[in-house]
């Protein structure tokens, strides 16, 4: 299966297999944990990747947030991550870009 993404004319390819996909942990802050839990963001950036997401809340009622991310190609995440559509879907939940830790299962 190829999943693509085009954004300002350069193509990232995802290829994956069922079942292939690597699992991980992803973890932030943010300034709405509420806004961050509804917000269709992540499927409509992270669906079209082939990229499914489990989300968490800290029960303490910290801003933490967390993610169990399903992720075919890493390489091509972390290359899409430095691209604007990323930037704007983290601004736009109110992520912290500077307290993401990803954690792969080991």
């Amino acid at each position: 299966m190829l999943i693509a993404f085009i954004h300002d004319g350069a193509q990232l390819s995802l290829w994956g297999r069922e079942g292939t996909m690597a699992t991980y942990l992803a973890f932030h802050e943010v300034d709405d944990v509420d806004h961050w839990l509804s917000s269709p963001k992540r499927e409509e950036v992270f669906g079209p990747l082939g990229i499914t997401t489990r989300t968490f809340k800290d029960p303490q009622g910290s801003k933490r947030v967390g993610m169990i991310v399903e992720i075919p190609d890493f390489a091509a995440f972390q290359e899409f991550m430095q691209t604007e559509p990323a930037a704007e879907a983290m601004k736009h939940d109110g992520v912290h870009p500077d307290t993401l830790v990803i954690l792969a299962a080991a």
